[in-house]
């Protein structure tokens, strides 16, 4: 399994799913971590170029075809992780991820291998109430 924490420094989980700079990929087999990278992740500074439509959208911020379409931009760097875990997020990116075929987990642990060894004994709480 393959799991993809969003963070800024490679050690604690970020805040914020779309801000973040880094994805900190896991893999995981056998309930044990065999690897660890540290990848450049896509954010909203990469896109501040572009239409910020969701104004447009009945669902709200993040479900329009403009933020969707750079959700899955900022998901590429994680294709085939099967977790996202955020201490929070858009419910559009929530929606994204989802449909990227990927659990996105919103937790209020700070420290990444915390976060890892809670999803790997399915103690890992998810706090839907933080979606924005």
């Amino acid at each position: 399994m393959k799991i993809a924490v969003v963070s800024d420094d490679g050690v604690t989980v970020s805040q914020h799913f779309g801000r973040a700079a880094y994805y900190v990929i896991v893999t995981v087999e056998d309930r044990r971590i065999v690897s660890s990278e540290l990848v450049n992740k896509l954010g909203h500074a990469h896109f501040s170029h572009e239409p910020h439509g969701e104004a447009s959208d009945s669902h709200g911020h993040g479900f329009d075809a403009d933020a969707q379409s750079r959700h899955a931009r900022m998901l590429d760097a994680i294709a085939g992780c099967q977790v996202l875990v955020a201490r929070g997020m858009g419910a559009g990116a929530f929606a994204s991820i989802r449909a990227a075929n990927m659990t996105p987990i919103v937790t209020d642990t700070l420290m990444i291998a915390d976060a890892i060894q809670q999803h790997i004994t399915g103690t890992l709480a998810h706090h839907p109430e933080k979606l924005h």
